[in-house]
């Protein structure tokens, strides 16, 4: 499943730094997670789950393979980007081809980094963004609500649909909010809405870029940043990516010294690539044996034959049940075998919906 999460912001905000430390920590993985650099400013990461390294024991797995995630650092946005300002068009484009948004806010004072504003105010930055994208959302549906219509008037069904979403979204957008929050009732309107490619539609996740001294708690800007979050159904995450760059550059037994000493539990990049896993309705199961320990990423509510077609079309195609155990059970029995014999290695169907977690064997027709 390829995954694209993009990094936004504006010029001085910290967000090449943090795309960096990601990419920096992906690299330092590479003796035990895959990574790779698709192109200068795409890197693929592994997502931290605890839970892989207690399978892969119990399993006695020779080899780890977590799920991954591309992150895509785009280039800085400025005022009139949906007009073609600056790096306007490749920046909408890039956007576009990405599953959800990391908008990234400047929340510290430092005199010797220039705001390209004057001034720190990450509420402004986010609604520069915003306001960027609305304005290019509402010229791509300005333009297509006419046809949408003619169509409709035709005995169209699915432009009717479209075109009823269509009205929503540009009297959203004219309002000043967000696409993404057009009601739909349906997977029919679902399904359209998605494929509109709103910009304003995708998930976001406010990320608030603090000084080293506010990583533990946030700080007044970041507090008033995870106020706007929940009233524009996004996501927030407090890190610093100067603290993410030193410690990216650590070995492991260090990493963890440098982060209690700024009384810090875990990375911060951890916590960010978990809540974009969580963005976009994301959950992970497993498959173990003597040869690897595999998560595998799907998206919530999908049934076995989905699952199974993550790992190969073939497997969906020829599904015909899949042995599930819950991961818990798997780990406190001590593996398949023991799993079996307590009776709790279910068989499951095809309208089995998949449990984060589910420790799974399929059986296919080739």
């Amino acid at each position: 499943m390829g995954l694209k999460i993009g990094i936004v912001g504006l010029p001085n905000v910290g967000k090449s730094t943090l795309f960096n430390a990601l990419t920096r920590t992906a690299a330092a993985q590479a003796a035990n997670f895959p990574f790779c650099t698709i192109e200068p400013n795409v890197g693929e990461v592994a997502i931290p789950d605890a839970r892989l390294e207690k399978l892969a024991k119990v399993a006695k797995s020779q080899q780890l393979v977590p799920a991954r995630m591309s992150f895509v650092d785009i280039a800085g946005l400025v005022k009139g980007a949906s007009k073609g300002e600056g790096l306007g068009n490749q920046f909408l484009a890039n956007i576009r081809e990405c599953d959800a948004v990391i908008y990234v806010l400047r929340c510290f004072e430092d005199g010797n980094i220039i705001h390209v504003a004057g001034k720190v105010d990450p509420l402004s930055d986010a609604e520069v963004v915003e306001t960027e994208l609305m304005l290019a959302d509402l010229e791509s549906l300005e333009k297509r609500v006419n046809g949408l219509e003619k169509k409709a008037k035709q005995g169209d069904k699915e432009a009717k649909i479209a075109h009823g979403l269509v009205l929503q979204a540009i009297e959203l957008l004219r309002e000043g909010k967000l696409a993404r929050l057009v009601k739909r009732s349906d997977p029919d309107e679902e399904k359209a809405f998605q494929g509109l490619q709103l910009l304003t539609a995708k998930p976001v996740l406010y990320v608030c870029n603090v000084d080293e001294a506010s990583a533990a708690t946030g700080n007044e800007y970041s507090r008033k940043v995870a106020e706007y979050a929940s009233t524009h159904e996004a996501g927030c995450v407090v890190i610093s990516a100067e603290i993410e760059s030193q410690l990216a550059q650590l070995p492991d037994d260090e990493q963890r010294e440098f982060l209690s000493t700024l009384g810090l539990e875990e990375a911060g990049l951890n916590k960010l690539i978990r809540e974009g896993y969580k963005l976009l309705g994301l959950q992970t199961y497993f498959t173990a044996g003597p040869k690897e320990a595999r998560a595998w990423t799907i998206h919530k509510g999908d049934k076995a034959p989905q699952a199974a077609g993550v790992i190969h079309s073939d497997f969906e195609r020829g599904f015909i049940r899949a042995q599930t155990i819950a991961f818990d059970d798997y780990i406190n029995l001590g593996g398949e075998v023991p799993a079996k014999e307590a009776g709790k290695a279910r068989d499951e169907g095809k309208e089995y919906v998949v449990k984060d977690g589910d420790v799974m064997l399929f059986r296919f027709n080739t």
